[in-house]
């Protein structure tokens, strides 16, 4: 892939498929074009000598154009991209559509298009795309029914669809972009490479997208952190339902499924995540318009008590707070303010206010150093004048360093002063939440750009050790380990307790006999998952009895499953899980995000609980640190009612060891650790034993 300069900044624009005929798509397109376009527009079709009264070329060799829009039938789109090569044209939009998203064929001639693309260097969109836009210099290359208006935003698409709706909202809520791209199949160009460009884009204020899916999402993540430092990246990511789960054997793979992957990788991206086409306008609106708060702290100025109330929720809600006025503040408002006003936060200038009240509370409650933010809130009354208010707001927003957002709540009085508010840059909303809601955006944004990013952990192991324990799967009817495959922990320096497995009596007895105090037994099988339901595992066994405990778990085994594969019994040092807390560490690999990794209540509740986190592998160590502090068990972690604090850094440790180990092994597809018996500290001793493991493994991506 080359530079996307050209793609949004062209001289000379090719429609390869150009006509004359109402209702084509290649009609539509280079309508538009020549609609608005600053720079020439070739209509290339060797049956016209013109489109539009634009003389027409046979061939795209006679365009001499920096970008072609291929809208030709998808069974000559392949000779259409190998002309382009040919001809040196690097920039491709395919419209056409016929491709992946039709079949067999279709992904056949798909790949093809890529292979094209690779062989002759060529930036693609699409196929199946709806165009691309870019207003600096007019280009409409879409079949849509209108131009975008000129702004800073810069807007991906994996609905075609979804633009044209888009388009037809924003033009008439007075809503801009720079650039506008339909991102069809993603065959060749995806959303890391328009992150990419827009992250270097001086006239790209604020990058927007609506996503249903991430090709590469490591390359993402990496992309997307060092855009967001400069370039705030807002998405909505559809398919966030359990109907997207994949299916899955192991606790984390249960309780990943897709969405949890999308969840964690936009975080560790630095990607604001919306909620719904509101939320996505609202933060792009917000973030290209107002600068971030020092604080998390808002003030509220209202004429009206309940609107008030409901900001007042609003901000508790979206993990903000009310700031606390210094005493200065509270002097100079009520010096200012009737008695009956509220001097406190959320300031009430009460109903009969006037425009200079409003005004002069706001700019008090502004100079507070403990203000991070503000939002104005208005209800109509007789004494109230809108356009008047909107403009002493304005004047205010001048004077000020912090991010300020506007509620009027009314009808038609309220929609030329919203208009010319936000003309302003200070958004303006009916609802008090969604203005909240914006603020916090904000936050969120400015927390974004001061994370600082860390190496990912790394430890020495031993990974010949490891790829042997796993290739034992080779030997199996099936692909799954369970405590057999322990010593696999081991190679990555992770704890585990003393003990292993045997197969007869008199060697359980032997083991039991060098483990300091009782034992746990476990049936070892393959084929008997939940070991407790069936009775398969012992727990406090003493030395004198592990040969007869040995003869009774194999006979349970036996009686509930004949034909089951018995590798033996493993006899392992206790645990006390009493002195502990059992945690869960795991890891799911997501088709687009590769290793998700899980933190959680661990035990036999964890699938009830469901308290769990998750991150994309491989992890840094604040990373870790911070899946430890997210789940809601987290104080019982650091001691509560009276228990000791356990050693967060041992399951960090884990954390750690185990995201180094599933992201040199890509074979490993599924892998549990329950329990990690978290314990206190205790200087010289584990302080997190992995009691119990099970993991799926790929065979084919092993060898």
């Amino acid at each position: 892939m080359g530079t996307l300069t050209k793609l949004f900044d062209p001289d000379r624009v090719a429609v390869v498929g150009a006509t004359t005929r109402e209702g084509a798509v290649g009609r539509a397109v280079t309508s538009n074009l020549l609609a608005d376009f600053d720079g020439e527009t070739v209509p290339v079709n060797p049956n016209y000598d013109e489109v539009l009264d634009t003389p027409c070329v046979t061939s795209i060799d006679d365009a001499n154009a920096d970008i072609a829009v291929v809208v030709v039938p998808p069974s000559i789109v392949l000779d259409a991209i190998e002309a382009c090569g040919e001809a040196g044209t690097q920039n491709v939009v395919v419209i056409t559509a016929g491709f992946g998203e039709t079949g067999e064929d279709g992904a056949a001639r798909e790949q093809r298009l890529a292979d094209l693309a690779e062989e002759y260097n060529l930036n693609v969109v699409g196929p199946n795309s709806l165009g691309i836009i870019s207003t600096p210099s007019g280009m409409n290359a879409t079949f849509g029914p209108e131009n975008a208006l000129s702004g800073g935003l810069s807007f991906m698409s994996q609905s075609g669809a979804f633009v044209t709706a888009v388009l037809d909202w924003a033009n008439d809520n007075g809503v801009g972009f720079k650039d506008v791209v339909s991102l069809g199949n993603k065959a060749v160009l995806d959303e890391t490479d328009f992150v990419d460009h827009w992250g270097g884009d001086p006239e790209t204020d604020v990058i927007i997208g609506y996503l249903e899916g991430i090709t590469d999402g490591r390359e993402f993540i990496e992309t997307a952190r060092e855009t967001a430092r400069d370039t705030p990246i807002v998405a909505v990511k559809s398919g966030r339902t359990s109907a997207g789960a994949q299916a899955a054997s192991s606790h984390t793979g249960t309780l990943a499924g897709s969405e949890k992957a999308y969840e964690a990788g936009l975080d560790q991206a630095g990607v604001i995540r919306a909620e719904s086409v509101d939320d996505l306008f609202d933060a792009a609106g917000i973030l290209g318009s107002q600068p971030l708060p020092d604080t998390d702290s808002i003030a509220i100025v209202t004429n009206a008590g309940g609107p008030g109330v409901m900001a007042t929720d609003a901000v508790g809600d979206a993990g903000l707070n009310l700031a606390s006025f210094a005493p200065k503040t509270t002097d100079a408002l009520r010096e200012s303010m009737p008695a009956e006003a509220n001097i406190h936060n959320p300031v009430d200038v009460i109903g009969d206010a006037d425009v200079d009240r409003f005004g002069k509370a706001l700019e008090i409650a502004l100079a507070d150093d403990h203000v991070g933010a503000a939002l104005v809130l208005a209800a109509p009354t007789a004494t109230i004048d809108f356009d008047a208010l909107g403009d002493t707001v304005r004047e205010t927003v001048e004077t000020t360093d912090a991010p300020v957002a506007a509620c009027l709540m009314g009808g038609d009085r309220t929609r030329e002063p919203t208009r010319k508010l936000q003309k302003a840059g200070i958004p303006c909303y009916f609802d008090p939440a969604r203005g909240i809601d914006s603020l916090a955006t904000l936050a969120e944004y400015r927390d974004i750009r001061q994370r600082e990013y860390a190496d990912p952990m790394s430890f020495d192991v031993d990974r010949e050790r490891a790829r042997e324990v796993l290739e034992t799967v080779h030997d199996r009817d099936d692909n799954r380990l369970g405590v057999e495959a322990m010593e696999l922990l081991d190679a990555y320096g992770i704890t585990t307790p003393a003990g292993s497995i045997v197969d007869s009596p008199s060697r359980a007895a032997a083991v039991a006999a060098d483990v300091d105090g009782d034992v746990v037994m476990k049936i070892v099988s393959p084929d008997i998952l939940h070991k407790s339901d069936i009775g398969g595992v012992a727990v406090g066994v003493a030395t004198a009895d592990v040969a007869d405990t040995y003869e009774t778990l194999i006979t349970r085994a036996r009686n509930y499953q004949p034909n089951a594969t018995i590798l033996g019994v493993q006899v392992q040092e206790m645990v006390d899980l009493d002195a502990g807390v059992e945690t869960i560490v795991g890891m799911n690999r997501d088709p687009q995000f590769g290793p998700l990794l899980m933190f959680g209540l661990g035990g036999i509740f964890v699938e009830v609980m469901e308290d769990t986190t998750f991150r994309v592998a491989p992890v840094s160590e604040p990373e870790a640190h911070e899946m430890t502090r997210e789940i809601q068990s987290a104080p019982l972690l650091r001691g509560a009612r009276g228990r000791d604090p356990v050693d967060v850094d041992a399951i960090v440790d884990t954390i750690g060891r185990l995201s180094q180990l599933v992201t040199d092994f890509p074979a490993i597809v599924e892998l549990d650790i329950n329990p990690l018996v978290a314990l206190p500290d205790a200087d010289g001793e584990a302080n997190a034993a992995a009691v119990d493991v099970r993991l799926t493994v790929d065979p084919e991506i092993l060898d």
